[in-house]
């Protein structure tokens, strides 16, 4: 059975986006693409909450006609574009793109995603991720950890009740100076 895995930017501080939901933040040059992209090649398929799956479909359908799209941006919109979006919902009625949308709990939704794929399921977005998180359904956290101190916004890991004990699984410095560090529950 794979993994679920929740992988995000995140600032040194501990936020994913800032407090008015901007990602311009972020430093994804091609190196940190190309890392992105072999990992999304691992998955079986993309699992997100309403607002991630809307910030995605905004622009990697249509990403080969924008000019400034570099050769890594365009080979992830291809992969994207090919694998199955879960889409997690109760205000959503429709999505399309190759994606289906599930409503209701999380831990139920994912038992029943385990019994059609194999592989790892990428869960992107942190509210969605929390709701995994709190239930203790995340097999590994990767955290790429960009040097910029945003100061608000909207955390990588929601408050719980009991701490998770973590070991670490695997690191790497890219030459932006971002830090990957990878992260699986004890």
């Amino acid at each position: 059975m794979g993994k679920l895995i929740y992988s995000m930017n995140v600032s040194l501080d501990g936020y994913v986006e800032t407090p008015d939901h901007a990602l311009d933040w972020a430093n994804v040059d091609d190196e940190l693409h190309t890392w992105f992209n072999d990992r999304a090649r691992e998955s079986d398929a993309f699992l997100y909450g309403r607002r991630l799956y809307e910030v995605m479909t905004a622009y990697w359908p249509t990403a080969e006609s924008d000019p400034s799209a570099t050769d890594a941006m365009l080979d992830f919109a291809r992969i994207w574009n090919e694998k199955l979006k879960v889409v997690f919902s109760s205000t959503l009625a429709t999505v399309d793109r190759n994606s289906r949308l599930v409503s209701g709990d999380v831990g139920d939704e994912l038992a029943r995603l385990r019994t059609e794929f194999d592989g790892d399921l990428d869960v992107g977005g942190p509210t969605l991720a929390s709701a995994f998180i709190r239930q203790g359904l995340v097999d590994e956290y990767r955290l790429l950890v960009h040097p910029i101190v945003l100061g608000a916004g909207t955390p990588f890991f929601p408050k719980l009740e009991t701490p998770i004990r973590l070991r670490r699984s695997e690191t790497r410095t890219f030459d932006s100076g971002v830090m990957y560090l990878g992260y699986a529950p004890r």
